[in-house]
């Protein structure tokens, strides 16, 4: 982590401690920066803050600092009440999974401490998350796939999200998740019988790679989403016993 952004993350945690005081809970850091595998340039952090009480009258001592953190280019903490947190692992279990496989501790207690989630679970959230996002990612791809570069943005944006997805569905299969993207991506592909290649690009764009620039329709679009269809399919298996 680079020295400034890491005076920048200390400094944040020290306000939300300074302002929470004995509310705050748990302070954790989670996510792609400590994976270590995103290019440093678009790195963000992702923070996790358990709180007693998140009620709006005790979440506004902390608005001045988020305000700031956001303005900074950081991505808004997740806010959970410590109780809501336990009773939510039947609902986020993707989630609470990917977060618990790369997270760090900065202040408090460790959130996954007696945390358990099934993979029945895992699976009835798996299936309506591929769906969702295949849906958006479609009607995306149609706005994009004219315009090479709204197409290339449009898969970088895009492959975060099908990363966390590809890891819960080798957990599902009970694999444990490679954690380099060209890794995860042919890791997925292996299991759910799709083109692996097809990430190829995505991959090199967000690792800090230079991929050649996409032309209007360029094939590398259809590819993606053809995968991502094929990974929608696997999915809907895994939840009927296929």
């Amino acid at each position: 982590m680079a020295r400034d952004a890491q005076a920048r993350l200390d400094g944040f945690v020290t306000d939300l401690e300074r302002a929470l005081g004995d509310n705050a809970v748990s302070i954790v850091l989670f996510g792609d920066a400590l994976r270590g595998t995103i290019d440093a340039g678009r790195r963000t952090h992702d923070i996790l803050l358990l709180l007693q009480d998140a009620a709006p009258s005790r979440l506004r001592s902390i608005g001045p600092t988020i305000a700031r953190w956001v303005k900074s280019g950081e991505p808004p903490p997740l806010i959970f009440t410590q109780r809501g947190w336990r009773a939510s692992s039947d609902v986020f279990p993707i989630e609470m999974e990917d977060m618990r496989e790369a997270h760090r501790v900065l202040r408090g207690a460790d959130p996954f401490d007696g945390i358990t989630t099934t993979t029945a679970d895992l699976r009835r959230e798996l299936e309506r998350e591929i769906r969702g996002k295949l849906l958006q990612l479609r009607s995306e791809y149609a706005a994009a796939e004219a315009d090479g570069k709204a197409l290339g943005e449009l898969l970088a944006a895009s492959v975060g999200t099908f990363f966390v997805l590809f890891r819960a569905v080798l957990r599902a299969g009970g694999t444990s998740p490679p954690q380099e993207p060209g890794a995860l991506a042919r890791a997925t592909g292996d299991a759910a019988g799709l083109d692996a290649g097809a990430f190829d690009w995505a991959v090199q764009r967000v690792t800090g790679g230079k991929p050649r620039a996409l032309q209007p329709y360029d094939e590398v679009g259809a590819r993606y989403v053809e995968a991502i269809e094929r990974l929608a399919e696997f999915v809907d298996g895994m939840g009927r016993g296929v």
